[in-house]
């Protein structure tokens, strides 16, 4: 199974561009606000209780990904740098002991086009930061447009190219097989 990690900070569009990755590719998605809203429903976001059922809803997610017939999984998360390297490198450890590849996109667009995004009503539907003061603290606090740097990984800038073109672009460097 390939593994592709869609990272970078919020308003990025990473979703946007995991679905018509998705579309070319026939691999399925698996995105950070499924996991966020199932523990969200049971615990305060941010509480240790809620961390640790991410973490083990992810991990069971891509190890029960990694041992099944999936060709490619698609995932979308904010990676920060430093802080979430352990995190992904058991993620990438899963993949590879299944005999499995992960390959990492770091999407980035410039941050007066991050403001204007991250006020669009799509973003409503899975409770996704809207607010440009909180997306500002939260760019303070976190490195999020750093590559994951041990895996292979490419970057993206689509401040001025469609999710299409992303998703194209990405499927060619990452050499990934298209569906059509």
């Amino acid at each position: 199974m390939k593994l592709i990690i869609i990272h970078g900070p919020p308003a990025v569009g990473k979703l946007t561009v995991a679905r018509e990755l998705s579309k070319i590719t026939g691999f399925n998605i698996f995105h950070n606000h499924l996991v966020n809203d199932l523990a969200e429903a049971v615990f305060e976001f941010g509480s240790e209780a809620f961390g640790k059922l991410v973490v083990r809803l992810w991990l069971e997610t891509i190890s029960m990904a990694a041992t099944s017939k999936l060709k490619g999984l698609i995932i979308t998360c904010c990676y920060a740098k430093g802080s979430d390297d352990a995190f992904i490198k058991k993620l990438v450890k899963i993949v590879e002991k299944n005999h499995g590849k992960v390959l990492s996109v770091l999407l980035t667009s410039e941050p007066n086009i991050l403001y204007e995004r991250v006020t669009n009503s799509s973003r409503e539907k899975f409770g996704k930061l809207k607010d440009p003061k909180k997306l500002k603290k939260v760019l303070k606090k976190y490195e999020l447009f750093s590559p994951i740097t041990f895996i292979e990984n490419i970057k993206i800038d689509n401040t001025k190219i469609s999710a299409k073109l992303a998703a194209k672009k990405i499927a060619k460097e990452l050499k990934l097989n298209l569906i059509v």
